[in-house]
């Protein structure tokens, strides 16, 4: 034990925090951010509100909507599912800055950009096409929240994966972490699975929209075969089948054949939209109270609808469908128009 005069304690004392007050600040922070990750990381099950109407009750088939939408509300949806260990993994990597692409609308830019402002991470976008004078609703929030928007020309961003252009981007950006664009790797797919086992309603098929694949492999994994999947594409083109196969192979999931990619409602592709597809979504949201997008969720219930006006479905069939969110991007479509 030291023994000091009261003085000398005081000087010691006042010279210990002048010189150390930084570092107890960063260490509370970084502290703070732990806390609200870890936080984050157990958000509770989001609802499962079930829906009716005359051709349902026709038809005899039932349709429960699984309402992530209401997850978070900036990181919402499948976008919560996916970054949820992939901001874990990149934060117990000592990683200070996420790294990621997508288009001037995208769902996932929004989110990632969310997410690095309220869990310390900076953020940098990398945006397909050219710098627009004036920002749309989903970069203008981006950049709010501090993320670095890098405008790359529509070539060079379909090269996007290519270890060339990855190199330029780390040359310029330093040491990042790497999130693809739509955020879909193996840990977002693990963050998807997990939605099954927040399902306490029985059920025969279980329906989502589809973009990248990542969500909707990550349901088929986490049935492990059990029910039937279908995604509905919002991409023109039947190469999504190909790349689910790929991501589910990359996961040691193999030889499952209860899942389908259904690609006859995404109205001409990618963004694309047409009258009767936003009459449905209108008339959708005033009879169940529940807000669809066009991109994703409004082409996933359009074409269920349809499947079961044609009786694709037998009678006494249960169905479960994910809402998967990117409410978002509706001020986007306001903004174009």
């Amino acid at each position: 034990m030291f023994l000091v005069e009261d003085g000398a304690v005081a000087k010691v004392t006042a010279s210990f925090f002048c010189g150390n007050l930084s570092i107890i600040f960063v260490l509370s922070f970084k502290y703070f951010l732990k806390t609200r990750l870890s936080s984050f990381m157990q958000l509770p099950k989001t609802p499962i509100q079930e829906i009716s109407n005359s051709l349902l009750e026709e038809k005899g088939v039932r349709v429960l909507v699984k309402r992530d939408d209401l997850n978070h509300p900036i990181i919402s949806g499948n976008k919560f599912r996916k970054l949820k260990y992939n901001l874990k993994q990149a934060k117990e990597a000592g990683f200070d800055t996420l790294l990621t692409f997508g288009g001037a609308f995208s769902n996932h830019i929004y989110a990632v950009a969310g997410a690095g402002a309220s869990f310390g991470f900076k953020t940098i976008g990398v945006i397909r096409g050219e710098a627009h004078e004036t920002l749309n609703p989903t970069l203008a929030f981006a950049q709010s929240q501090g993320m670095y928007l890098h405008y790359m020309d529509r070539e060079t961003y379909r090269r996007k994966s290519e270890p060339e252009i990855l190199e330029q981007l780390k040359s310029q950006f330093g040491n990042c972490y790497l999130l693809p664009e739509g955020g879909t790797n193996a840990l977002a797919i693990q963050g998807c699975e997990e939605i099954i086992a927040e399902i306490d309603q029985d059920f025969d098929v279980l329906v989502c929209p589809v973009g990248t694949g990542g969500t909707v492999s990550g349901l088929i994994s986490g049935l492990k075969g059990n029910k039937e999947v279908i995604g509905f594409s919002a991409l023109k083109g039947d190469f999504l089948k190909d790349e689910v196969n790929q991501f589910l192979q990359e996961i040691a999931v193999e030889n499952l054949d209860n899942w389908a990619i259904q690609t006859d409602y995404h109205f001409g592709g990618y963004a694309k939209i047409k009258p009767d597809l936003i009459r449905f979504i209108l008339e959708f949201e005033k009879a169940h109270g529940i807000p669809l997008e066009p991109i994703y969720t409004g082409k996933m219930f359009f074409g269920l609808f349809d499947m079961i006006a044609k009786d694709h479905f037998e009678s006494g069939t249960v169905i479960m469908a994910l809402h998967t969110g990117g409410l978002q991007g509706n001020a986007g479509f306001d903004f174009r128009t």
